[in-house]
């Protein structure tokens, strides 16, 4: 038998073995394969990177803004370099197909080049003669030390949402990964590594709840990303916020896609079975209800069965295969559990998933398409955040009865609409309330030169990830007003 690696920390430029004395197995969710150990690091070597990244604060503010993209330009050379690596190990901790973790590191990728922009996006502005003989300028000031907790569907990209901003603004930064998908940060770090990055610069420290509070907990940190489910979303932002930090926290969402009856319906169920079957349907962005309005319902239900019911389903890292396994067991049984309460609420299983029979890989953790027809709009499963490869179908008569279902919903992060028509487009884009709209997009992502948005349960916070409000969320303004005395001649 091989020896199962116990992963370390990265502190202070250094590769640390924790002391931790519990550790979990990181599990290859298509194969049960155990990768390796990751370690639950107390609050003490937390502690320990906090004041690593405080000390390294000092000089690295102090970096000049074009000096401190230069280490940017070379973390994308590297993550450019060992792309085709970075991304076999995502599919291997996280499941999902090998083109899935290779869009997801483009995605990380474009958000360090927009980042290296930053002496442009972190200009102040400024005023003469605000009264007379006085000037008056707004500046951009890091805010010191800040720290990421990622979730475990996008180990590569999520934490790019919000680091390379953070320290090119001159922050340093904390990273706590998803402790079920641990290793893409491992390799990752090797890179920032070769950077030549100063010591305590950027940190990487394993763990879970521990590890968390103490991050949410400690003073020196002065601000917070995360991307997770509502619950824990609400948790973070709560504490944190009460520990005067700031926070920005995205949570779960039931994101609807509206099809009019004149849609293109075989792009329609295109982007429909992607968007809701794409990386087994665990991202925030993937589809969860349908809603069919008039004449659409027969033609779409037809097609979406078939697509859902051909989708190829195994290990990611085999060619040909179109979606993977789901993250563990117990998020296995708990979809399956979802599904049945579907059923039991009156749905009509159109396409039934689980427990599929997967050759070579039976002991992964597959789930097939799955499709509830005639779901209640007011019944548990249409508002639940099912995190798997389900879509529950509903029919409507009208546009509005449609934007009227999407704006009932505690979430808002995204909605869709297919249609032919830019009146139509037009009035959803204006009146659905969600923070990222598609129209003919089955999974409306910003651009990294774009924010991230959402709204209602789907996120707590201000400013966004990604773009200029990353950069307004990892700087402080300062206002100076000037006043120099006139006869300044008599000086010389």
């Amino acid at each position: 038998m091989s020896t199962i690696n116990t992963l370390p920390n990265y502190i202070n430029g250094q590769w640390c073995a924790s002391s931790a004395t519990e550790h979990l197995e990181v599990i290859n969710p298509a194969t049960a394969e155990v990768l390796a150990r990751v370690p639950l690091s107390p609050a003490t070597e937390v502690e320990q990177a906090i004041q690593a990244a405080a000390e390294a604060f000092v000089s690295w503010r102090r970096t000049p803004p074009p000096e401190r993209v230069q280490y940017l330009f070379k973390l994308k050379n590297l993550l450019e370099e060992h792309f085709e690596d970075i991304a076999r190990t995502i599919t291997l901790e996280c499941g999902k197909t090998l083109a899935e973790s290779k869009g997801e590191m483009r995605r990380a990728i474009e958000n360090v080049e927009i980042a290296c922009g930053i002496p442009i996006m972190m200009q102040g502005t400024n005023l003469e003669d605000v009264a007379k003989g006085i000037d008056e300028m707004m500046i951009r000031q890091p805010l010191g030390v800040a720290a990421v907790i990622g979730p475990f569907n996008f180990p590569g990209m999520i934490p790019f949402w919000f680091l390379p901003y953070a320290l090119a603004c001159g922050n340093t930064y904390i990273v706590k990964p998803s402790e079920k998908v641990p290793l893409t940060m491992q390799k990752i770090f090797q890179l920032f590594e070769k950077t030549g990055f100063p010591k305590g610069v950027v940190n990487l420290v394993n763990g879970a709840k521990e590890a968390v509070d103490a991050i949410l907990d400690h003073p020196k940190i002065r601000a917070i990303s995360f991307v997770g489910s509502t619950p824990v979303a609400k948790y973070i932002y709560s504490r944190a916020a009460a520990n005067g930090k700031r926070v920005q926290c995205q949570g779960g969402a039931k994101n609807p896609l509206i099809v009019l009856p004149d849609a293109d319906m075989e792009m329609t169920t295109r982007i429909a079975a992607d968007s809701a079957f794409g990386c087994a349907g665990q991202r925030c962005l993937a589809a969860s209800v349908a809603v069919t309005v008039g004449k659409a319902r027969h033609t779409f239900t037809e097609a979406i069965a078939e697509t859902a019911k051909t989708r190829i389903v195994g290990n990611g890292l085999d060619q040909g295969v179109e979606m993977g396994p789901v993250i563990n067991t117990q998020s296995k049984v708990r979809i399956e559990e979802l599904i049945q309460k579907g059923a039991d609420e009156g749905a009509t299983m159109l396409v039934d998933g689980r427990a599929p029979n997967i050759s070579g890989y039976e002991k992964g953790n597959f789930i097939r398409p799955t499709i509830l027809q005639n779901v209640e709009p007011t019944g548990e499963i249409a508002r639940t955040e099912i995190f798997g490869p389900v879509l529950s179908l509903i029919h409507l008569d009208t546009i509005e009865q449609a934007i009227a279902l999407v704006n009932t919903s505690q979430f808002g992060n995204m909605a869709c609409l297919f249609t032919n028509s830019g009146a139509a487009a037009r009035k959803f884009r204006y009146e659905a309330e969600a923070g990222n709209i598609g129209i003919n997009i089955g999974v409306a992502a910003p651009m990294a030169f774009f924010p991230f948005s959402g709204w209602k349960d789907s996120f707590f916070g201000d400013l966004h990830g990604q773009s200029h409000h990353a950069v307004e969320f990892f700087t402080q303004t300062k206002v100076v007003v000037e006043r120099w005395p006139s006869d300044w001649s008599r000086q010389f």
